[in-house]
């Protein structure tokens, strides 16, 4: 059997190890997490600039649409 000076430390180790790992681990998703969320953002704010195009192409789509209906409607006097 291992001597008690040497068990102790065993226990001091694996206390250390367990507690160390979990400051690692936290920091590690900490940064994954901050890092996701930024990229996520600046997604984000591309797409919505990128519906803000889409919706004014469409509405000058239909504007032009009308000028022309409404150019049939009325024939140059």
């Amino acid at each position: 059997m291992a001597p008690p000076g040497s068990r102790r430390w065993a226990y001091v180790r694996v206390m250390a190890g367990t507690i160390l790992g979990g400051v690692l681990g936290f920091y590690v998703m900490h940064r994954v997490e901050t890092s996701y969320k930024a990229m996520m953002e600046e997604r984000l704010r591309r797409y919505e600039a990128q519906m803000l195009k889409r919706a004014k192409d469409a509405q000058n789509l239909q504007d032009e649409a009308e000028r022309k209906d409404q150019a049939q409607l009325l024939p140059d006097a």
